[in-house]
């Protein structure tokens, strides 16, 4: 049995982190499925007077592909909390997770929302939330979209949930 793998990109602040904990609970609360969460913020050094550049993220993807595919051999499935911002930290990604299940998770929400998350946070360099979404890669091809900020997270975590591909 494949195990799956799910893939939330979307840009900073859309609410991700939130979302990772609420499909971590729908699917521990659905049966002995165990899934762990490999999230950019494990990796990234994020400092709110410091950008982030496309290069800073490409450097830490490929040992969050290495932690994702450590979880995998052991058993579990990964959710993947990740803001992908080129064609080739996608390439990456897929090309490491590609004999396993992978449901494709775009996050978005209103640009309003976003930069009000980003100032609540506080932990961010001003505009990041919004240049993150400009530079999402890609745009399109998910197998969902989830708009965090007009659904609470449990009700995008069972959308997502009813489009999983592997038991």
């Amino acid at each position: 049995m494949k195990q799956q793998v799910i893939l939330l990109n979307g840009p900073s602040s859309s609410g991700k982190s939130t979302l990772s904990k609420a499909l971590q609970t729908l699917i521990s609360n659905d049966g002995d499925r165990r899934y762990e969460v490999v999230s950019i913020d494990d990796f990234m050094k994020i400092s709110k007077t410091e950008t982030i550049y496309e290069d800073d993220v490409f450097e830490i993807s490929g040992d969050m592909c290495k932690k994702a595919l450590e979880i995998l051999e052991a058993g579990s499935g990964v959710i993947i909390d990740h803001v992908i911002t080129s064609e080739r930290i996608f390439d990456q990604l897929t090309e490491s997770l590609s004999s396993f299940c992978l449901l494709k998770v775009r996050v978005t929400c209103p640009p309003d929302i976003l930069r009000s998350r980003e100032i609540k946070r506080g932990d961010r360099c001003p505009g990041s939330a919004e240049s993150s979404e400009k530079y999402l890669f890609p745009k399109e091809g998910y197998d969902i979209v989830v708009d965090t900020g007009t659904k609470p997270p449990e009700e995008n975590a069972r959308a997502i949930m009813g489009r999983v591909k592997c038991p």
